[in-house]
């Protein structure tokens, strides 16, 4: 738990006796620290993005996935809080496994994680597109919803060049925004134009089949609140442009999970409230749920509006995907753990790493691009990202109970005490559980490369990472401290 408060810190100094000398600026408050969490997990964009989906696949009771999701996330965000304040450093997953556990399981949680958000990137930029049609009256042909995520990638690109201090009123813009425009748009629909009772909640409706289980249904819909209970993590990345880490990151972190899965759950619930038809939505017979609600209860010029919050919400999202990607490079690169190390661990006069931001800005734009040549392509590679995230997670979670198996007492500002353990198994079994209800394959019907899509795109990145490790022995390179978390706990001191 929090510890009692004590004086204010040298962070400099912290961070030196972890063998790290930090070129950033520490000029983000908790609160936007937690904004830039918030609109990384970003309630709207996962909800507006999955609603139609997971309503046809599931029913109502798809919504109780968030809660699941909610709890075993904030488990995960608990072991994170620990690390965190012990090792607040920049990029997160990357120096919390090298100290946790070693070199070589760091580099691969690293690539992995790399290009799950370079894939999230590319993912969210590009289902903004159909918003911005909505919002402008255009259409959505895939060269101008390309060109629409590219444009996207590049304004966020240049926001985040800008600094520490716009990334933050940027990120804090957008939570204002987002959270603002899911209660009003949630609170009118409850107000007006609910149709449905609070039972619809709870009734699967024909999503049940007649004489079978409902489980497979609602694990398929449950993607829901898995694809969007996460976020949190970014608020870690940026650890050395906050003051007093170890006590104020662990805080974000549970802050954007009480606020961002509250809220995704309430702009769920009034959006299921009000569909006239679930069965219709069920059957396929009204597969757009979502924008009939919308147009229904807001006419054509108030959906504008609605698309205009939301498309904030995509750029907020964007934003601090990539503050998030970036300083994970900068961290790899610092460490000399990657080729072209050097420059890609250059921190601009703005306090930002600059060149790592100018690659997780073309990277993206490739894959966006590549789906104008390769569709098929494209879909095994966005379909990566969610679950290449919950194995970097889950590398970093294991990492800390093979760490406390070692000896590690988490020595930061905050800890768990002695429910340390059974927290972390807990963390583990959720996410262990959660990883392969994502890679499960449920659509028989498509082409084997469509339905194993998650299995491709993580055997792709999984094998090229261990390749590289055995072929180019990058671990070996720098001299960054590695796999001392139970050397330097407490009782080892």
């Amino acid at each position: 738990m929090d510890h009692a408060p004590v004086p204010a810190t040298d962070d400099a100094a912290s961070l030196a006796a972890l063998g790290v000398k930090s070129d950033f600026d520490r000029s983000m408050s908790m609160i936007e620290n937690f904004a830039l969490g918030f609109t990384y997990l970003s309630p709207v964009v996962g909800v507006y993005t999955l609603f139609d989906t997971s309503l046809q696949t599931g029913g109502g009771p798809m919504i109780w996935s968030y809660v699941l999701a909610g709890i075993g996330q904030f488990l995960v965000a608990l072991i994170f809080g620990e690390v965190v304040a012990q090792f607040p450093i920049s990029g997160g997953l990357y120096p919390w496994a090298r100290r946790l556990v070693g070199r070589k399981w760091s580099w691969v949680t690293a690539w992995v994680y790399v290009w799950a958000l370079f894939t999230t990137i590319a993912a969210v930029a590009t289902g903004a597109a159909p918003f911005l049609a909505l919002l402008t009256g255009g259409s959505s042909a895939p060269g101008l919803t390309t060109a629409i995520a590219v444009a996207l990638i590049a304004l966020s690109t240049l926001c985040n060049l800008a600094g520490t201090k716009l990334l933050a009123r940027v990120a804090m813009f957008g939570f204002i925004c987002e959270l603002v425009g899911a209660l009003f748009v949630g609170g009118y629909l409850l107000a007006f134009h609910r149709v449905n009772t609070l039972g619809a909640l709870l009734d699967p409706m024909n999503a049940a089949p007649a004489n079978g289980s409902y489980l497979p249904a609602f694990l398929a819909a449950s993607l829901l609140g898995l694809f969007s209970c996460y976020g949190f993590e970014a608020c870690g990345d940026v650890a050395e442009e906050i003051p007093d880490p170890g006590r104020q990151i662990p805080k974000a972190m549970r802050m954007t999970i009480y606020i961002g899965v509250g809220a995704s759950i309430f702009a769920c619930a009034a959006l299921l409230l009000a569909v006239p038809d679930i069965p219709a939505v069920i059957s396929g017979k009204s597969p757009n749920a979502l924008s009939d609600v919308l147009m229904n209860a807001f006419g054509p010029t108030g959906t504008k509006g609605v698309a205009a919050i939301v498309m904030v919400s995509f750029m907020s999202c964007v934003l601090s995907l990539q503050a998030a990607v970036s300083r994970l490079i900068y961290s790899f690169a610092r460490d000399g753990m990657v080729a072209g190390s050097a420059p890609l661990s250059r921190v601009s006069t703005r306090h930002v790493p600059v060149n790592a931001l100018y690659l997780s800005g073309l990277v993206p734009g490739a894959i966006v691009l590549l789906g104008l040549f390769a569709q098929d392509a494209l879909t095994t590679i966005v379909s990566f990202a969610v679950v290449g995230i919950y194995v970097a997670f889950q590398m970093v979670v294991a990492g800390a109970l093979y760490a406390r198996l070692r000896g590690w007492q988490p020595g930061g500002p905050f800890t768990l005490g002695r429910w340390g353990f059974a927290v972390n198994i807990a963390a583990l079994a959720y996410g262990v559980l959660a990883i392969i209800n994502i890679l499960w394959p449920r659509m028989p019907d498509a082409p084997w490369y469509i339905n194993y899509s998650m299995w491709i795109g993580l055997a792709l990145v999984v094998a090229t990472a261990l390749a590289y490790l055995a072929l180019a022995r990058p671990h070996l390179r720098g001299s960054a401290r590695y796999a001392d978390a139970w050397l330097i706990s407490p009782r080892r001191r």
